[in-house]
């Protein structure tokens, strides 16, 4: 799962349509990986390649226990909504935003293999639909662009954005879908995530900054 992750904040962001805060949202949407990836350059947690561990992704996951256990998960929730409540001074906003932080780890559920955990610790949970690339793919676009579609409905403004966003985000999910498979773990995985993710979220404020709420 990838751009499948911003669903939720197109949604956050149609439930509060006077003030979208879409680039907040996708912040969110993404935080938990955000972390990760830091978290792997720092050597805290980590990752390794093996091919064939799943049809889509060769990535074998087996340490992550900060940033995708439930308990993980929920504990950047609450910080991440603590923190937009002190930017932004918005209650609804806030609670939303670490909401979308949340999905993330029920999201990654469907697709990763075993590797997510409650606590950092066994069991460990995933359906594995990156197994199924005929299931995951159009699930993550419908998603993703159903989403985007409901955004567009609660509000109001010029199409181009909206437009080169979801050009944008088909790239970069083209790219994660059939770009090269990295030989091994090194930190450009972790600087091309980040460049990813930085777009995205430059495309979803400029989203953002020009829509508003439909009367």
């Amino acid at each position: 799962m990838f751009i499948g992750h911003f669903a939720p904040a197109f949604v956050a962001a149609a439930l509060t349509p006077k003030r979208p805060r879409l680039a907040l949202y996708f912040i969110a949407a993404q935080a938990v990986d955000w972390a990760f990836f830091a978290f792997l350059l720092l050597g805290i947690e980590d990752m390794r390649v093996s091919p064939g561990i799943t049809a889509m992704n060769p990535m074998d996951l087996y340490h992550m226990p900060y940033t995708h256990s439930l308990l993980g998960s929920a504990g950047f929730a609450v910080g991440f909504a603590v923190l937009a409540w002190l930017v932004t001074r918005d209650r609804l906003a806030s609670v939303l935003a670490g909401c979308v932080v949340l999905s993330h780890w029920l999201l990654d559920l469907l697709v990763h293999r075993p590797d997510l955990t409650l606590a950092g610790h066994p069991p460990k949970l995933g359906l594995g639909l990156w197994n199924y690339p005929s299931v995951e793919m159009p699930l993550e676009l419908a998603l993703t662009f159903g989403a985007l579609a409901f955004f567009l409905s609660r509000t109001r403004g010029p199409a181009g954005p909206a437009i080169v966003l979801g050009v944008l985000l088909l790239g970069l999910q083209a790219v994660n879908w059939f770009g090269p498979e990295p030989e091994a773990v090194t930190p450009a995985i972790s600087i091309t995530a980040f460049v990813a993710y930085a777009l995205a979220t430059l495309g979803a404020w400029w989203l953002g900054h020009t829509r508003r709420a439909k009367r």
